[in-house]
């Protein structure tokens, strides 16, 4: 599957001169790394925010320490944003307790030590991005979920929540705070969706447990401009979810899959199976739902390149 560069977007640089100085912890993931270029071919300076640790504290760039340890604040002086990406892979290993402790570490305290450093500046950022996830919201069926809806409860809940709270020394200290609640991320490069096209290529596809879980997604073209849009727009900040405005039941995103690969999809993966697969992991990420809406950017005017699941789609699958 080829790399694609993102269409250039004038969200930021719409009626403005002025470019920005902004950082990103985790430049070099599937989000980060096409946010950077995106930022980049506006004509913004884009710095790399490095991981810290004993072996690795010396330079004068960015860094913050994922662990919780202390994270310089010197280098983040005068810039206009920092852009929080960073945090152990969700679905990179089976979910075992030592797995589960990294996941939360890894956003908890890594965010709390970046606010942290941050707080401390003389003159600080005056925006935080800082990702988050419709995780938040647990497995809801088919209720439908803004930004003012309650957390859900399991893990996935719970560290989504002590990831945003992580953030307090931040807000504390004046500046703008925006947790881009992620969904389900349609790439061609990586993520879910490069997982899914494997079966479904072989003619083994099919709708995961029942297909009536919600599933919220979005491009990674739209959510590079969602994320453009918070920081461009200065009166927006608290949760913003990062999702397309049409959320679809897994079988109905199985059945456009499939129409997009003109593949059958007559292949289910039962519950039970799936549990046996990948233990816990499969019950918050695979068997449930949520059916999360984009409120806050909607009410703020923001206009998706791929708002129906068959526009993302081609996006991703076109040659």
């Amino acid at each position: 599957m080829s790399t694609k560069t993102l269409d250039r977007s004038p969200l930021i640089n719409s009626g403005k001169e002025k470019t920005m100085q902004i950082a990103i912890t985790g430049s070099t993931g599937l989000v980060g790394s096409k946010l950077a270029e995106s930022l980049r071919a506006e004509g913004h300076e884009v710095l790399s925010v490095s991981r810290r640790s004993p072996e690795n504290s010396a330079g004068s760039g960015p860094s913050f320490d994922p662990e919780g340890g202390e994270s310089p604040s010197d280098p983040f002086e005068n810039l206009d944003a920092v852009i929080h990406l960073a945090g152990e892979g969700i679905a990179n290993k089976r979910w075992s307790s030592e797995q589960k402790k990294k996941i939360r570490d890894s956003r908890v305290l890594g965010t709390r030590s970046l606010c942290e450093a941050l707080a401390k500046c003389k003159n600080p950022p005056k925006t935080l991005i800082s990702a988050s996830a419709i995780g938040f919201y647990g497995n809801r069926e088919d209720e439908e979920l803004t930004e003012e809806s309650s957390m859900g409860t399991g893990f996935l809940s719970e560290t989504c929540h002590e990831w945003e709270q992580s953030s307090s020394a931040a807000k504390e200290a004046g500046i703008r705070v925006v947790h881009i609640r992620i969904g389900l991320v349609l790439s061609p490069d990586g993520g879910a969706l490069a997982k899914m096209l494997p079966p479904f290529k072989m003619f083994v596809g099919g709708k995961i447990g029942s297909g009536q879980q919600y599933m919220s997604w979005i491009s990674l073209h739209d959510l590079v401009r969602a994320i453009e849009f918070c920081l461009s727009h200065e009166e927006m900040s608290g949760p913003v979810n990062g999702v397309a405005p049409n959320p679809l039941t897994n079988s109905q995103f199985t059945q456009y899959l499939g129409k997009a690969l003109n593949r059958p999809t007559l292949f289910p993966l039962p519950g039970f199976m799936a549990k046996l697969m990948l233990g816990e992991m499969a019950q918050d990420l695979l068997l449930n739902g949520q059916k999360v809406l984009p409120k806050k950017l909607e009410n703020h005017g923001f206009k998706w390149d791929h708002e129906t699941l068959d526009q993302g789609l081609a996006w991703c699958l076109q040659k």
